[in-house]
């Protein structure tokens, strides 16, 4: 699966995503065809190879002349619309349009039928959305990741007045994206950016697995301490199979009523945990505390976090993706003068490694016999042959 991870250590903006496109491998020629294709007049796009910071990047330009009119949400619609581009580069281009539009119509409390402003109406903005998308297509991109954004500091002035960054509705449209802002002056994450980024990214975090095969930097129009580009990886993700991730959530808890925590495990594994375990630590204040851990598998994460949530005092968790090694198993039945058993046999590379009795088993029989544990076990422990 070919797929691309942005690096956006210096935000994004459309330009920027569109220049690291170009910049990685994107045909401009290809692509400059399928803008033709919206049909706007006296409009051109332009990719120079510059250099920012000493790193040689693309700068992806619009070129029109100025427009005095702004255009509402049904005018872009009805843009793409007549455009002979693909359908489904049209759907997309006009969900994007319409995250902005709902996200400047909730900060301006105003109908989106009349949100009308420059950075939707704006022709580079139309030409961005539309180029981006071809990119990916034309790159036979499948799936897209994002790490953070970082969405710069201080305020941004435009049409609407002075704002801090990120604008209103930049954040607004970055909600449940992991954000973080450093001490450099200015947007670094525009309305367009972030709309592009949101409606097409599969995850945000830390770069998946993936034989890199280019690299691409788009330029930004500001210039910075550090170098304004955006870095895109192109290449093979390597799929890790299913089974081998697991997530780790840890918590540190030290005012919890220790009664409750058999509610509490017994609760994580009902829905879904693979392990649940206690660690005692020494929490602030010299208080004794204890470390919940818990392993899961990926799918049942959010069913666990409500647990702990819900049924502990936690305020925050940790958690961590990581890779594990299981060995292949196998279940066997065994007859015993005591009665039946269940033996599980762990394989490594074809060969056995491990042979256990179901610890569930030995006490029924324990029971069933008025024996020990202890003597049951070790009796069958005698027939095991290993």
């Amino acid at each position: 699966m070919r797929i691309a991870y942005f690096d956006c250590f210096s935000g994004i903006s459309g330009d920027m995503l569109v220049g690291s496109l170009i910049d990685a491998g994107l045909d401009f020629e290809e692509l400059e065809n399928e803008i033709k294709k919206l049909g706007l007049e006296s409009v051109e796009i332009k990719a120079d190879k510059i250099v920012k910071q000493n790193i040689a990047s693309t700068r992806f330009s619009v070129l029109y002349e100025d427009q005095k009119h702004h255009r509402h949400l049904q005018d872009l619609n009805a843009m793409v619309d007549n455009a002979s581009i693909d359908e489904d580069i049209k759907e997309k281009a006009k969900e994007v349009f319409l995250k902005i539009a709902v996200a400047e119509a909730k900060i301006h409390n105003m109908p989106l039928d009349k949100v009308h402003f420059h950075e939707i109406g704006a022709v580079d903005t139309i030409v961005d959305v539309v180029a981006a998308l071809t990119g990916f297509r034309k790159l036979g991109i499948e799936k897209v990741f994002c790490s953070g954004l970082n969405v710069g500091s201080g305020f941004v002035t435009f049409s609407h007045g002075k704002f801090p960054v990120p604008a209103p509705a930049t954040a607004e449209i970055l909600k449940g994206v992991p954000v973080y802002s450093t001490d450099s002056k200015g947007e670094l994450v525009t309305p367009t950016g972030a709309a592009i980024i949101t409606s097409l990214a599969d995850g945000f975090g830390d770069m998946p697995s993936v034989k890199v095969e280019s690299i691409g930097y788009g330029a930004g129009s500001k210039d910075f301490e550090h170098p304004n580009v955006l870095r895109v990886y192109l290449g093979q993700m390597i799929d890790e199979p299913a089974e081998n991730m697991i997530d780790v959530i840890e918590t540190n808890i030290d005012d919890m009523n220790p009664q409750w925590y058999d509610h509490v495990i017994d609760s994580l594994y009902a829905q879904g945990a693979l392990e649940v375990f206690m660690t005692n630590i020494q929490m602030k204040k010299n208080r004794p505390g204890v470390k919940l851990t818990i392993l899961a598998d990926p799918v049942n994460k959010d069913r666990l976090l409500k647990i702990v949530f819900r049924e502990t005092t936690s305020i925050g968790v940790r958690m961590r993706r990581e890779s594990r090694e299981i060995l292949d198993r196998m279940t066997e039945a065994l007859d015993t003068p005591y009665g039946k058993v269940n033996v599980k046999i762990t394989v490594y590379d074809g060969e056995q490694v491990n042979k256990k009795v179901e610890y569930d088993d030995l006490k029924r029989l324990a029971a069933e016999n008025n024996l020990p544990v202890k003597k049951i076990a070790g009796e069958i422990e005698k027939l095991l042959k290993f």
